[in-house]
């Protein structure tokens, strides 16, 4: 049974940074793409990145590049995104998904997704 487990949510203040996790077990990932998505009270679920598992090539949606990192540790099977600086605005629950990777790096961005964490709510006061 594969699953995906976030962790690493709480409430920060705004400007700092936080690390998410999202472990991944249950089936082997190596063709698969990992991606970090979030939402906000209200509003539409946002892609922010992915990383390919096989070579760890990533992508990120535009309006994220700079503030968000996302990386792999696959020993531990895990995926993390790492926030810096961060806004209110960032309030949300975060989660993450497992797919077939693209051979096409850009193609992450909308790809297919297979699997879903429950997600990590991260809560930044101003």
């Amino acid at each position: 049974q594969v699953q995906l487990v976030e962790s690493g949510g709480g409430l920060v203040q705004a400007g700092e940074s936080q690390r998410l996790s999202c472990a991944a077990s249950g089936r082997t990932f190596n063709s698969y793409a990992m991606g970090w998505f979030r939402q906000a009270p209200g509003k539409d679920h946002e892609f922010i990145a992915a990383i390919r598992w096989s070579d760890g090539r990533t992508y990120y949606a535009h309006s994220e590049k700079g503030r968000f990192t996302i990386s792999r540790d696959n020993a531990k099977n895990t995926v993390y995104l790492q926030i810096d600086s961060l806004k209110p605005e960032d309030t949300a629950l975060y989660y993450c998904g497992a797919g077939p990777a693209p051979e096409i790096a850009q193609a992450m961005g909308n790809m297919e997704y297979n699997y879903w964490g429950q997600g990590t709510q991260v809560t930044v006061s101003s």
